[in-house]
């Protein structure tokens, strides 16, 4: 029976190479506009734009707003919004940093270097970031009152709370294990980054192994064995590359000696070291897979998108829609806490601006990434992908000299247009919107 499905698959021969891929078009128009927006950066910019630094700079400075924009998709899918995510990111930031370079030194003696200051830290953050974001669910859920409007007072609220917090100061210097998950201060080295690539191709062979194991176990169409393959290679090409390029940036030779005089040694004449695959673009990648299986593979991701679809029907079924609303809200407001921690430890300080209209990116990233804002429909690598497109803009506009105020005006109208293209897309194919 098996053979008999792979054959049935494999004569079709009047369908096309897109569709034989089985590819989801939406995605792959995503992945070719991003690429054609490299590209012309690349030009642009004398081939600048694509070298090894930029590419490392542009993954790390993605990956806050990549986070947050994971959870964003299930709010939105939910038929909500959550306007407070920058603010709500500032106020995490700020309690991050008075407790490791304030609180914990003065009241608890715990001087900076401690052990134990980057995990409380840390804690704090999460902590705080969750319960806020339940607190939001809490008044959506049981109080009925608008996403929009209780996210909107928290836009308002929850910065100026970390403003008073912190004195209207910027708070530095960071501890050091806490600066290692902001990027350039956190990587795993040319080796264990090359460890690291083969790892993931080797779950991604698996994983598109074992899915056509299942088909064929259930009977269920597959690809042409080509086909597989083909998107087999192209996934691991990517991969490596991806890991290539980041090794191929080296330390500065500055910071290299002082790593070499912290350890009592010199620095060898000629002596170059790569930076490799950074912490936070990790945690980035575990964040993803553990929010994809959340989606697809959970009674909650179930459950957040049934509702979506079509609340009234969710309820009736069953499920407990004001309790989902504040699991939401919470994930988003844990994520929140995280991309604090990555955001903070990047820029090694606490300013009052950062994650100043993170919550326009977000939302852009989840919206450009086809999640749809009449709920129900969103994927988690769409709104990363959705993330990177709008971090690459930004930063290729910045390398060409465009004026920061006009930098928003193109991002805008992308936003706008990418809007409108899906609406299109989506009632060619018969898609509610």
């Amino acid at each position: 029976m098996a053979d008999s499905a792979q054959d049935t698959t494999a004569t079709k021969g009047s369908k096309g190479l897109f569709a034989q891929l089985e590819l989801d078009m939406r995605l792959l128009g995503m992945i070719g506009a991003f690429v054609m927006l490299c590209l012309a950066f690349n030009f642009v910019t004398e081939g600048r734009f694509l070298t090894p630094r930029n590419v490392f700079n542009l993954t790390i400075q993605t990956v806050s707003v990549a986070i947050m924009a994971t959870g964003m998709v299930f709010v939105i899918v939910m038929r909500h919004i959550d306007l407070s995510v920058g603010a709500l990111l500032a106020l995490c930031s700020a309690i991050m940093a008075m407790v490791q370079a304030r609180w914990l030194p003065t009241t608890f003696g715990l001087e900076i270097g401690h052990p134990m200051i980057a995990p409380l830290a840390m804690l704090s953050g999460l902590v705080f970031g969750t319960l806020i974001g339940a607190v939001n669910g809490w008044l959506v859920g049981y109080h009925n009152i608008p996403a929009f409007i209780v996210t909107l007072g928290g836009l308002l609220v929850w910065r100026n709370v970390g403003w008073y917090l912190t004195d209207g100061q910027t708070i530095a210097p960071l501890d050091q294990t806490f600066l290692v998950f902001g990027g350039a201060e956190g990587t795993l080295g040319v080796t264990w980054s090359w460890i690291a690539g083969l790892l993931a191709s080797a779950f991604t062979v698996f994983s598109l192994w074992n899915a056509r194991r299942a088909k064929l176990r259930h009977d269920f169409p597959v690809k042409p064995v080509w086909a597989e393959v083909t998107i087999g290679v192209i996934a691991v090409g990517a991969i490596m590359g991806f890991i290539a390029t980041l090794n191929a940036y080296d330390i500065p030779k500055g910071k290299l000696r002082r790593m070499f005089e912290a350890k009592g040694m010199e620095l060898p004449d000629g002596f170059t070291q790569g930076y490799g695959l950074p912490i936070s673009v990790l945690i980035l990648i575990a964040t993803a897979i553990v929010m994809t299986v959340v989606a697809k593979k959970t009674r909650l991701g179930r459950y957040i998108f049934a509702t979506g679809g079509n609340p009234d029907a969710a309820e009736l079924s069953g499920i407990n829609t004001r309790l989902l609303t504040v699991k939401v809200f919470a994930l988003m407001g844990f994520l929140c806490g995280l991309s604090a921690i990555i955001a903070q430890a990047r820029l090694q300080s606490h300013a009052n601006d950062i994650g100043t209209l993170d919550e326009l990116r977000v939302i852009a990233a989840a919206v450009i990434g086809g999640t749809a804002l009449s709920g129900g429909i969103g994927t988690i690598h769409g709104a990363i992908l959705g993330a990177l497109i709008m971090q690459s803009l930004q930063s290729g506009m910045a390398m060409v000299g465009v004026d920061a105020p006009f930098q928003n005006i193109v991002v805008g109208g992308v936003l706008v247009i990418a809007v409108w293209i899906d609406i299109i897309y989506r009632k060619r194919l018969g898609i509610k919107t």
